[in-house]
């Protein structure tokens, strides 16, 4: 790494968020139960030696993944600041090194395209269903972006405002978030029941259409059931799915089947454990990653059963 040496580095790292904020943030810092959160940014809490920014579904063990993740700062500046801290420098002189926050900018929409051709047709080719496409422009959750023909997710609160975003390119592997994006409020379909008590939770958008995709497909009753994508693995979507609907008794975990979507399903379970609310609640939850056999994720499943594979006997997690 330019810059800095190996040792810097190592040197760096000793530093966990905890004790550079008694040092040199202590107005950040207050107690908040059994841990610590902060000021400025209350769903950060520290605990156990780690950090978890719960709205923005990051975290990290260090006060370096700290300054590089919250404050915005580049691995040099930050390794070069830490290590400045650690070497007897007067506090003020040391704090004068880290970088002030980066404000994040205002969430925004991409401005929609009249059309959504392009999207549609990159959707079904991924074997998600017509209707289930239909049924999510409709519900004004899915929409093709005007500059880059990109489908772009929507994230609702309970009241229904736009507070999160997901955009898949069409013509290549992008992936990403529209900045300002609250990770507390991903993308869901809800069910067309009344007062249904299930969800089913898988990491992308897409993953969450295949999922209704199958179901339908195997002629079950796919809109009996709500679908909400967490953007990833981290939990902060779907706890915030559960406070904002509390008749929510069983949850069916269909991430990747990987290393990181089984350690993701992993730290659901001990997420909801942890929660003074949710762990009062009874709920059923279901860990149903895709078989291995039919691949990675549950569009690896849809795309199999699309082209006649595997048989309807050797999906696990039919309900």
């Amino acid at each position: 790494m330019p810059g800095v040496t190996r040792k810097q580095i190592e040197q760096a790292k000793e530093w966990d968020l905890l004790s550079y904020l008694r040092a040199y943030e202590p107005r950040e810092l207050k107690k908040c139960g059994n841990e610590y959160c902060m000021v400025s940014h209350d769903s950060l809490k520290i605990s156990n030696g780690k950090w978890h920014w719960h709205s923005q579904g990051i975290g990290g063990k260090t006060a370096l993944d700290y300054l590089i993740k919250v404050r915005g700062m580049d691995f040099v500046g930050a390794v070069e600041a830490l290590c400045g801290m650690g070497s007897g420098m007067e506090p003020n002189a040391a704090a004068e090194r880290i970088t002030p926050e980066r404000q994040p900018r205002e969430f925004s929409l991409p401005e929609p395209n009249r059309y959504g051709t392009a999207m549609v047709s990159y959707l079904q080719g991924r074997g998600v269903d017509a209707d289930i496409i239909s049924r999510c422009i409709g519900l004004g959750i899915l929409y093709e972006g005007r500059r880059y023909h990109n489908c772009v997710f929507i994230g609702r609160d309970r009241e229904g405002k736009a507070r999160y975003a997901c955009i898949r390119g069409i013509g290549g592997r992008y992936r990403g978030e529209v900045e300002g994006s609250n990770k507390r409020y991903g993308f869901c379909l809800p069910s067309r029941a009344c007062g249904c008590f299930s969800v089913t939770v898988a990491e992308s958008p897409i993953d969450v259409l295949s999922v209704a995709s199958v179901r339908k497909i195997q002629g079950e009753d796919w809109e009996a059931d709500n679908y909400l994508s967490l953007g990833g693995t981290a939990p902060c979507a779907l706890l915030q799915f559960l406070e904002d609907h509390p008749a929510i008794e069983r949850i069916t975990l269909c991430l990747d089947n990987d290393k990181a979507g089984i350690r993701g399903m992993e730290k659901i379970h001990e997420a909801i454990l942890e929660s003074p609310g949710l762990s009062r609640r009874t709920l059923d939850i279901i860990d149903s990653p895709p078989p291995v056999s039919c691949g990675k994720d549950y569009n690896d499943l849809l795309q199999k059963r699309m082209a006649g594979e595997p048989g309807r006997g050797d999906v696990p997690w039919q309900l």
